[in-house]
């Protein structure tokens, strides 16, 4: 029989507030352990949670983005449960009544979009850290997370392959950049994601029986992770076995998924209204003004890309795969109004240094002012494009400006005959095989040889100069 996968996401973005979802202390990442904590987010008795605005304003913002209905009444409840990095042995969070849901995701795929429906987004804090050292039998706790304001973005069971959950989870991210709610930060567990999958024969619409993978620190790991559940499903379900309804962590070293805890191991929350915390009235007015602080989000700004400057549908997916990248493009263009030059630049020299350097855009020593100076002197002929690349890479190891880089190593572009011509010998004297092949019709020949002469002149001859003096000496 053939099954069919089903998946939902869970998806966990700690918001980047100031302070914490219930009390004055730092949400900052990397502090002394148990540095920023309080009787509030240690649930110390008589201490009272006041809720941050400014979280409820950035959840507001991706519910928004995502289509969410928002509440115009909603509350907080308690989450019971025991476990070492919850001092309080409850987390406020919110069950019956989340401010937002009913909302949606179109995810990029090969063959086009898909829509994917949003449950529910949620408010509510996280728990602490456990730290388990290499040596010795014990583990430690830090607090300075515990409190911290989370977001949960829970989808429909919509998915249906590993691929498609590794695409809703990178367009997901891109908006929350945008948004500028969260870093997304996965190592710094920022954001962090649990998938529910299932398997029920091809063709039908119910569910079958569920596994919950936790402990994925990537996306290339849920994808990994989705892959290998669905495999042993598929083999248990193929051996007359049944499915076991179970939570299961991802192992990274032995790359398979293993039993965490079983059904009937499973919590039973004991979900009841937070008694600390009123009721809370989100007005209309409060909503719109939410609304109109939206900005300008990746699909429209792919849309925005191609329709004003006549990019392909791909160029403006990877100029906009990250708000860093676009924000960078259209400073660019404020000093050089050429989109389709500094596209070129962006998505093909830069790109590549970035990918070679393990760096965003950000990470890079590269001004617009700077980038935009050096593709003018490509443009204008004073250096060639050969030259260009090498002058990008000196760029960003110095800091230096590109006309300075160009005058201290002699880069400037050689155009004219008598400097070319005795370059252009040594270069046919040395590939008799381009030569002959050229002689023999094969006029594709030559531009091999214009390469040669590139790399002799260090990329300064112009190439177009080279190429006719090359045509003209072989044909004599």
């Amino acid at each position: 029989m053939k099954y069919e996968p089903v998946i939902g996401l869970e998806v966990h973005v700690q918001l980047k507030t100031a302070t914490k979802a219930f009390c004055g202390c730092a949400n900052v990442f990397g502090s002394k352990e148990n540095s920023n904590i309080c009787p509030v987010c240690l649930g110390l008795p008589g201490s009272l949670p006041v809720l941050n605005e400014k979280a409820l304003k950035a959840a507001l913002k991706v519910a928004l983005a995502l289509g969410c209905q928002v509440r115009s009444f909603t509350k907080f409840d308690r989450k019971n449960y025991y476990y070492p990095d919850l001092p309080k042995n409850f987390q406020i969070s919110q069950y019956d009544m989340p401010f937002s849901e009913h909302g949606s995701l179109d995810i990029s795929l090969e063959d086009g979009t898909k829509h994917i429906r949003i449950k529910r987004v949620h408010l509510e804090e996280d728990a602490g850290k456990l730290i388990h050292p290499e040596e010795g039998a014990d583990s430690l706790v830090d607090y300075n997370r515990a409190g911290t304001p989370l977001l949960e973005i829970v989808s429909e069971p919509d998915l249906h392959s590993p691929d498609e959950a590794y695409a809703y989870l990178t367009d997901l991210k891109l908006i929350l950049q945008y948004l500028d709610i969260s870093d997304c930060d996965m190592e710094k567990g920022s954001l962090r994601c649990d998938a529910n999958v299932s398997l029920r024969p091809a063709g039908t619409t119910g569910l079958g029986v569920k596994s919950e993978l936790k402990n994925m620190n990537s996306f290339r790991a849920v994808r990994l992770a989705l892959d290998y559940e669905i495999r042993r499903q598929e083999a248990e379900l193929g051996d007359g076995r049944l499915v076991v309804q179970e939570t299961r962590l991802w192992n990274e070293k032995k790359q398979m998924t293993l039993p965490m805890r079983s059904k009937e191991e499973a919590h039973d929350y004991r979900y009841f209204p937070e008694p600390d915390l009123p009721p809370f009235v989100i007005s209309a007015s409060e909503i719109e003004e939410a609304r109109q602080g939206l900005p300008e989000l990746p699909k429209e700004k792919r849309g925005r890309f191609v329709a004003s400057f006549g990019f392909s549908d791909k160029d403006a997916a990877t100029l906009t795969a990250a708000k860093s990248l676009a924000d960078f493009f259209e400073a660019c263009l404020k000093l050089y109004d050429n989109p389709k030059k500094i596209a070129h630049w962006l998505i093909g020299p830069v790109s590549f240094q970035m990918n070679s350097r393990g760096q965003d855009i950000a990470g890079l020593r590269l001004s617009p002012a700077f980038l935009t100076e050096l593709i003018d002197l490509v443009e204008t002929g004073k250096i060639s494009q050969l030259a260009g690349k090498e002058v990008l890479q000196e760029m960003l190891e110095s800091g230096k400006p590109a006309a300075k880089i160009v005058e201290e190593e002699n880069l400037a572009q050689v155009s004219d005959a008598g400097s070319l011509s005795a370059v252009i010998e040594e270069v046919i004297a040395a590939n008799k095989k381009s030569v002959d092949d050229f002689k023999a019709g094969k006029e594709n020949a030559v531009m091999f040889l214009v390469g040669q002469v590139m790399r002799l002149s260090r990329g300064k001859a112009n190439p177009k100069t080279a190429r006719e003096m090359l045509i003209e000496r072989l044909k004599a």
